[in-house]
C-alpha cells in the first residue's frame, strides 16, 4: 500500500515513451501563437495581462541593464507555474517533484547569476563572502563558510523545493484516501477530513504559485 502512494512521483511511460516530455511541452500549448489574423479575445487579453504583471514584478528590482533577462525569467516563471498547477489535478504528473529537473534548472541559473555578478560588480559580489565588521581572527573561517554556503545553495534549495512538493502531494493523497475510506464507516469524520483536505489543497495551490 505504501508503494502505491509513492508511485505518483515516478515518471509514467506509455509504449516506452516517457510522458514527462508531454507534460513539459503542454504548458506551451496553452499560450496561443500570434499571427496576422489573430483577433484579441478575453483569454488572450488575460494571458497578456498576466505575463505583463509577472514581468513587471520581476524587473522592478533590476536596473535597465538587467531587463535583458526579462524573456527567460518570465518564460521560466510561467512554465513552472503552469506545470505546478497542472500537477495538482487528479491523475497527473508533476515534473518539479523530480530532483533531476529542479537541479537542472537551478544550477545553470545559479551559475549565470554568479558569473554575471562577478563580471559586472566583482568587488560587491566578493564582499558578500565577508560580512562587514567581522573580527580579524574570524575572517578566514567566515570566508570558507560563506563560500561553502554559496556553492551548495542550488543543491540545498533544489532539495528543499522537491521535498516540499513531494510532501504536499503525498499528504493530499493520504488524506483523500482516508476521506474515501471513512465515508461509509464514519461520515462525520469523513466530512471533517474533507474540510482538512480542502484547506490543504488551497495551501498546495499557494505553494505551487510561490
Amino acid at each position: 500500500m505504501n508503494l502505491s502512494f509513492f508511485d505518483q512521483f515516478m515518471s509514467p511511460h506509455l509504449l516506452g515513451i516517457p510522458l514527462i516530455l508531454i507534460s513539459l511541452l503542454f504548458p506551451a500549448l496553452l499560450l496561443p501563437s500570434p499571427h496576422n489574423r489573430w483577433i484579441t479575445n478575453r483569454t488572450s487579453t488575460l494571458q497578456s495581462w498576466f505575463i505583463y504583471m509577472i514581468t513587471k514584478q520581476l524587473m522592478i528590482p533590476l536596473n535597465k541593464k538587467g531587463h535583458k533577462w526579462a524573456l527567460i525569467l518570465s518564460s521560466l516563471m510561467i512554465f513552472l507555474l503552469s506545470i505546478n498547477l497542472l500537477g495538482l489535478l487528479p491523475y497527473t504528473f508533476t515534473p518539479t517533484t523530480q530532483l533531476s529537473m529542479n537541479l537542472a534548472l537551478a544550477f545553470p541559473l545559479w551559475l549565470a547569476t554568479l558569473l554575471t555578478g562577478l563580471r559586472n560588480q566583482p568587488s560587491t559580489s566578493l564582499g558578500h563572502l565577508l560580512p562587514e565588521g567581522t573580527p580579524t581572527p574570524l575572517i578566514p573561517a567566515l570566508i570558507m563558510i560563506e563560500t561553502t554556503s554559496l556553492l551548495i545553495r542550488p543543491l540545498a534549495l533544489g532539495v528543499r523545493l522537491t521535498a516540499n512538493l513531494t510532501a504536499g502531494h503525498l499528504l493530499i493523497q493520504l488524506i483523500s484516501t482516508a476521506t474515501a475510506v471513512l465515508f461509509s464507516i464514519m461520515p462525520a469524520i469523513s466530512a471533517l477530513t474533507a474540510c482538512v483536505l480542502l484547506l490543504l489543497t488551497i495551501l498546495e495551490v499557494a505553494v505551487a504559485m510561490i
